[in-house]
Parts: C-alpha cells; structure tokens; sequence
C-alpha cells in the first residue's frame, strides 16, 4: 500500500484561502489543496479542502472539495486503486 503524507505549506492567493497541503504519495506530489477560509465562499464550505491541482491519477476536472484530510486521503487512494486496476488490465497480454 502506497504513504500517503501531507505538508503544509502557504499559497498566495489574494490575502485569503492561503492555508495549504501538498499531498505527496511515497514521497512524490500527486495534489494541491487550499484550505476555503475567504469570505467569497458558501459558508456551508467554509475550512473545507479544494483541490486546486492533482497530477498523475489525481488530475481531476470540476469541484473536488474534502471536508477533512482524511476525506481527501480517502479520494486519493480511491484514485491511486483505480489508476492501478486500469494499468494492470492495460498490461494483460492477449494470446
């Protein structure tokens, strides 16, 4: 099973949502995301998580928001599982 780890680190983003995590997966980045914390968003989402990028099997087009980082965890893996079941299939040799 891959580590899944994050750092946090800060992201300029106009005075507001600067809180940020990079998800690394055995050492490698395979996400962004920025903490919702400025006043232009849905209270409702207020200190949710927004993936602001994802690499590899964590690109990903639309909202993708995580309530904690262990949601966002949760979808990474869920991610990583199915990236791996398309490459294995991909990889089986028909006779």
């Amino acid at each position: 099973m891959s580590a899944i780890s994050f750092q946090a680190i800060p992201i300029l983003i106009d005075g507001h949502d600067t809180q940020g995590q990079l998800v690394l997966m055995d050492g490698q980045l395979v996400a962004v995301l920025a903490r919702l914390d400025g006043d232009a968003h849905d209270p409702a989402m207020k200190s949710w998580w927004n993936l602001e990028a994802g690499f590899g099997p964590c690109q990903a087009i639309g909202d993708n928001l995580f309530q904690t980082l262990n949601d966002a965890e949760a979808w990474v893996r869920q991610k990583l599982a199915a990236h791996s079941s398309a490459r294995a299939q991909s990889l089986t040799v028909v006779k």
